[in-house]
């Protein structure tokens, strides 16, 4: 980097990592981001893209290879299903091909991509925040943004709370039959605790993501193939889903301790040069498909503050905290319901009466 005071550091090279850094290198900024995969690769999450973030990816200048287009949601407890038109289109499309074509629009609107290398630790000495990265040595700038995802960086550890909840993912091949029931649609189904979401994405394999409490799993002996047998048994739309699909990778992906519902609170004892972005900002249930809006979102709001007011991260922090506090009330909420046993045959039989209930939850989870 040029000039350390005046230049910003990403580490992490995500949705929100790279959306701030095409941002900052579009205007003409020195941008360096730091992301430690060396190539694509995938990620625990629903690879959902919301109409906000389909329409955020096309305002960085980011055109997506192939997409499978989502206009249905089918809600599904046990025997019974609900099912609505979405208020909007929606896509389904790998974070392995989404996160690989924003990072390759941030190097060639000018930011600096370093590929292989990991960040370990903040230090906030007075004056230039530092990062130590490893092999490359410390990395000094006037501000670093915090893209890490859900993983904490030490010395910048978020002030959240895990939820007990582990999420898993796996993609399969459906047999076509199944395919074609899937097509054009976003399923959730509920179960014991949790939920799972099923779509397709890119050349119409299926995605399969769980939320479920880390007691399940542990009651499973840990074990991918002995939980997806009791879900099977739990849940009849998933036996008939699955039935006869091959799975896609080797072992699922896999992550503990999620703080859904957390948002940075600004506070006096930020750094000044510390934005965070991502689901370091805020970390919003998975059920409602906005986590990639949100990220794209944080990233550009933290990106416009720093080229605006320099060192403002508090000034971020406090607008988007503003900005998504409503939905991300409204998502808990719904998140909670949609967990819990005594809750869960009411909330598919209210659907079932009166299916725009889901188009309007749909639309108050979304980020306005």
């Amino acid at each position: 980097m040029r000039n350390a005071a005046d230049s910003a550091l990403i580490v992490g090279g995500g949705p929100a990592g790279a959306a701030a850094a095409i941002a900052i290198a579009r205007a003409g900024r020195d941008v360096t981001v730091i992301e430690r995969n060396v190539g694509p690769t995938d990620k625990v999450c629903g690879d959902f893209l919301s109409t906000e973030a389909i329409s955020a990816i096309a305002a960085l200048g980011v055109k997506l290879p192939s997409v499978a287009p989502i206009t249905s949601l089918r809600l599904v407890h046990g025997k019974r299903s609900a099912t609505s038109q979405l208020p909007f289109t929606a896509a389904g499309v790998t974070r392995r091909v989404l996160d690989e074509a924003l990072l390759q629009q941030a190097a060639t609107s000018g930011a600096t991509v370093l590929r292989g290398h990991s960040a370990h630790r903040v230090l906030q000495p007075a004056g230039l925040l530092r990062v130590d990265c490893g092999r490359l040595g410390q990395l000094s700038a006037g501000s670093v943004f915090l893209a890490t995802g859900k993983h904490e960086l030490r010395g910048a550890a978020r002030a959240s709370r895990g939820t007990g909840l582990v999420g898993m993912k796996m993609y399969y091949t459906l047999v076509p039959a199944q395919t074609a029931e899937l097509r054009n649609h976003v399923e959730l189904v509920l179960f014991n605790g949790g939920y799972a979401g099923l779509q397709l994405i890119e050349s119409e394999r299926a995605v399969l993501c769980l939320l479920l409490p880390a007691s399940r799993l542990r009651d499973a002996g840990g074990r991918w193939d002995h939980l997806m047998q009791s879900l099977i048994g739990e849940c009849p739309h998933l036996a008939t889903r699955l039935s006869g699909a091959a799975a896609a990778l080797e072992r699922p992906l896999s992550i503990a301790g999620l703080p859904y519902g957390f948002i940075h609170a600004a506070s006096p004892d930020d750094p000044p040069g510390l934005f965070r972005v991502g689901d370091q900002a805020a970390v919003i249930p998975s059920l409602t498909g906005d986590g990639i809006a949100l990220a794209l979102s944080s990233g550009t709001l933290a990106a416009r503050t720093w080229l605006q007011h320099g060192n403002a991260a508090r000034r971020y922090h406090r607008g988007n905290a503003a900005l998504i506090t409503r939905q991300m009330r409204v998502a808990t909420a719904i998140h909670r319901l949609c967990r819990s046993g005594p809750t869960q045959a009411w909330v598919v039989g209210a659907c079932r009466l009166w299916p725009g209930a889901m188009r309007l939850a749909a639309g108050w989870t979304r980020l306005r």
